[in-house]
């Protein structure tokens, strides 16, 4: 058997305190939450067991299937606005223009900021200035944010807003690996702008997009902190999202033990969405 020297032990020693940490803090709860996903614990004070009976009660609750129909459009649509932007300006950056360096640094921005920082930004924004510039142009306008029409949009907006440098460096890496050889001989064959983007850069890039689709989809899936600071789940429940709802119902609602059981199926949810995506989005790199 294989000794192990100081610097491996030395290692070893150093991971234990990270592992204790994780154990406790993310793996600990885990269990604990699938366990109380068993019981009709409030929260405090005792519960009883009631075996699947939470588990029954999801598929039947009105309101945890309008938040998980929320959820899925908001993450659909902004997935879809966030990449067909980000590689828009990838290309755009990766071009050969002035200040491309400042720029780069300039977009970054928003990334950096708290996410409830941004939010409340931008509830102000909604709310009182977008209204007033409206009504000086003679346009009578209210919050968007108080329409269970269009409060959706700005909750896509702001996560839009936020995620889109990310994903934009990702792009940028992935089309900095296309050698320029592929140009110039596409340049030969005539290919140009978009035959170019759709049979050489986009080809060649596609895991990257499967690298940001799948992100996207993860994190707006698990959208909280801009529901927390732009709408707090309303107008009349209409932009409440599962994670919104799980903290929301299961903390102060005295329903812990039922969100609990929502936790556990949003975790095998999200799960489920990545490994196709990645299965998806897998072969077609490889049919490319």
């Amino acid at each position: 058997m294989k000794k192990i020297n100081d610097r491996q032990r030395t290692f070893l020693l150093i991971t234990i305190p990270i592992v204790a940490l994780f154990f406790c803090f993310n793996t600990l709860p885990l269990i604990k939450g699938a366990i109380y996903s068993f019981t009709n614990f409030r929260g405090y004070g005792s519960y009883d067991w009631v075996g699947l009976r939470n588990y029954k009660d999801l598929f039947t609750d009105a309101r945890v299937g309008k938040s998980y129909l929320f959820t899925f459009k908001l993450a659909i649509v902004a997935t879809v606005v966030v990449n067909v932007i980000s590689l828009i300006l990838a290309l755009a950056l990766n071009s050969k223009i002035r200040f491309k360096s400042g720029l780069r640094g300039l977009y970054f921005v928003p990334n950096i900021l708290g996410a409830l920082v941004v939010g409340y930004i931008f509830n102000y924004f909604f709310t009182y200035i977008l209204p007033g510039f409206l009504g000086m142009l003679g346009i009578e306008a209210t919050s968007i944010l108080a329409s269970t029409k269009w409060a959706w949009v700005g909750i896509m907006i702001v996560c839009a807003w936020q995620s889109i440098a990310m994903n934009t460096i990702i792009y940028i890496s992935g089309l900095q690996t296309v050698p320029e050889d592929v140009y110039e001989a596409g340049a030969i064959d005539g290919a140009t702008g978009w035959t170019k983007f759709k049979s050489l850069t986009f080809p060649l890039i596609m895991p990257f997009f499967t690298i940001n689709l799948v992100l996207c989809m993860k994190n707006f899936l698990m959208v909280f902190d801009q529901i927390v600071a732009l709408t707090q789940g309303g107008p009349t429940q209409s932009t409440e999202s599962i994670s919104y709802l799980i903290y929301n119902n299961g903390l102060s609602g005295g329903q812990f033990g039922f969100q609990s059981a929502n936790a556990v199926i949003f975790f095998i949810v999200i799960v489920a969405v990545s490994v196709f995506q990645m299965t998806v989005l897998g072969s077609k790199e490889e049919q490319l």
